[in-house]
């Protein structure tokens, strides 16, 4: 019986492990393509290749494919009982867009 309870440990730390290292490649890949579109956002701006009009919204689209993988791998948010932490930071997330736009509003009309 104990044989059985001991190939159980030895199973479920070998299993453990394997997660670690899957999360741990997954957080790299994602801190590598981080820096990426850094080093992407820094050549467009300092190159001037690409027009003002063009490169504002790229790099708002870029801040915001960054933002998510943040949140989704540095902040676990991918994991479970993380809903209401979740809850508040969407939710802060359209409020701030929300005062934006409304303030967007205001000054242009």
């Amino acid at each position: 019986m104990t044989d059985n309870s001991n190939l159980d440990v030895k199973d479920s730390e070998s299993f453990r492990r394997q997660k670690s290292k899957e999360e741990m490649q997954k957080q790299l890949i994602s801190f590598a393509l981080m820096i990426v579109f850094t080093f992407i956002a820094f050549a467009m701006v300092a190159t001037e290749s690409i027009s003002r009009m063009y490169v504002i919204p790229i790099l708002f689209i870029m801040a915001i494919v960054q933002a998510g993988f943040q949140f989704y791998y540095f902040m676990h948010m991918k994991e479970k009982n993380h809903e209401m932490p979740a809850t508040f930071i969407f939710g802060g997330v359209w409020a701030a867009f929300l005062t934006l736009a409304g303030l967007v509003v205001i000054s242009w009309w």
